[in-house]
């Protein structure tokens, strides 16, 4: 008896320790190992944004995934991945300051961590400008992330 309380004991143990480690991953780390972020993580490369990414934060990224970079014509993404302020500019249009969670989302116009404006609307599913949340309050050490079908482009 004694021998399986140690045992519960140690599991519950390894259980939290392995918890709290996935609960440490910053937004970069957490996207990457999500699976679907993969032209974002190289996106943020070019751009020498990852660093930015795995700082203190708090942010909430809306996150396009593998499917929304796809949308984009080949020739229109690989000059996008090529122009650095450019693509710069399109990531930072993603980024929020602060933490806000999908229950705190407010409709209206919401300042991004470019300097442009987002647009949110919550009439039909939360829709970030054009393009609708996917999945919600993905949550890294930093911050928040929000899954979108589309890549925001400002204007």
């Amino acid at each position: 008896m004694k021998h399986t309380f140690s045992s519960i004991i140690i599991g519950l143990i390894m259980s939290i320790t392995s918890f709290t480690a996935f609960a440490a991953k910053d937004i970069v780390d957490t996207a990457v190992e999500a699976g679907n972020f993969s032209t974002l993580a190289k996106a943020l490369q070019a751009a020498e944004l990852v660093d930015t990414l795995k700082g203190d934060g708090p942010f909430t990224v809306f996150a396009p995934t593998d499917d929304a970079f796809a949308k984009i014509p080949q020739a229109d993404l690989e000059a996008l991945l090529a122009d650095k302020d450019k693509l710069t500019a399109v990531l930072t249009y993603h980024v929020v300051a602060g933490k806000v969670m999908s229950k705190d989302v407010k409709e209206g116009d919401v300042p991004t961590v470019n300097g442009k404006n987002i647009k949110i609307t919550t009439a039909d599913g939360v829709v970030v400008n054009t393009s609708k949340v996917e999945a919600v309050d993905i949550e890294a050490s930093n911050g928040v992330i929000h899954v979108i079908d589309s890549v925001l482009m400002p204007e």
